[in-house]
């Protein structure tokens, strides 16, 4: 059976998050549905990393099996049109080796997570940022993230329902920029590893957010990493400023699509 690489975007909003339940809606249950429409039969995808409730996709990937030898172009055409209504997007294809895993060949992903800086409510940004209300000290959380990169045992920063089988990960990248937009200042952290903890990201994003507010110190969150606590964690932020924005594999599959 050919395999083939899915590159997904998808507005979280609707969904409990990516992966398939059975009594509501998710981004995995929406594809393997628009898959049964061109191959009747049950389908299972796998993908990069499970997102939870109201977290974006800009480039999750995932792979699937099918029957018939579809064409990459032809194959995202004919899933996109069984997608609609639903926000997903199937923005390329390509067909891959049988060995090949969305999960397991992956050598790292990028998170990217927007805090919207204003007291006006967001309209054209809602469900898409986490708002907050006063200015934030972006070198100082840059400063409180920097204790983060590295080999770290992550316990503080690792939901109680984290099935991970150990807290030590590597982190590679937690960079903080502020932008300006049309709609107003935006905090960006851009956050990149091999692999996460479950609610990692946004326990970083929570916990700097307060050292940005100055509630805490940038020594802060060393001591809070060093107390392997979940209680020593600051506030977990909101899903809905989480994106997974890119998978990076050894042998990109979408490379000679591009351009």
């Amino acid at each position: 059976m050919p395999r083939y690489a899915l590159q997904v975007e998808y507005h979280g909003a609707p969904f409990a998050g990516w992966q398939r339940q059975a009594d509501q809606p998710s981004v995995q249950g929406a594809i393997e549905e628009a898959l049964a429409k061109l191959e009747p039969r049950a389908h299972t995808i796998a993908a990069a990393g499970r997102t939870d409730a109201g977290v974006h996709g800009l480039a999750q990937v995932a792979h699937c099996d099918l029957e018939k030898d579809w064409d990459p172009f032809r194959l995202s055409e004919a899933l996109n049109y069984h997608l609609k209504p639903a926000p997903v997007a199937i923005v390329q294809t390509a067909q891959v080796s049988d060995d090949w895993h969305a999960r397991f060949s992956a050598r790292e992903r990028r998170y990217l997570f927007r805090i919207l800086i204003r007291r006006a409510p967001a309209t054209h940004q809602a469900g898409l940022v986490w708002q907050v209300r006063h200015d934030l000290d972006v070198a100082a959380m840059q400063e409180g993230a920097d204790h983060l990169i590295g080999l770290h045992d992550f316990t503080t920063f690792r939901s109680s329902i984290c099935q991970a089988a150990s807290p030590v990960k590597t982190l590679d990248e937690l960079r903080v920029e502020k932008i300006d937009t049309l709609t107003g200042p935006e905090i960006h952290f851009h956050v990149r590893a091999r692999s996460f903890l479950h609610n990692q990201v946004r326990s970083f994003v929570g916990t700097l957010e307060r050292v940005g507010a100055g509630s805490w110190a940038p020594e802060d969150v060393k001591s809070a990493l060093e107390a392997t606590n979940r209680a020593a964690c600051g506030p977990v932020s909101p899903p809905q400023g989480l994106y997974l924005a890119g998978v990076e594999y050894p042998d990109n599959p979408f490379s000679s699509l591009d351009g």
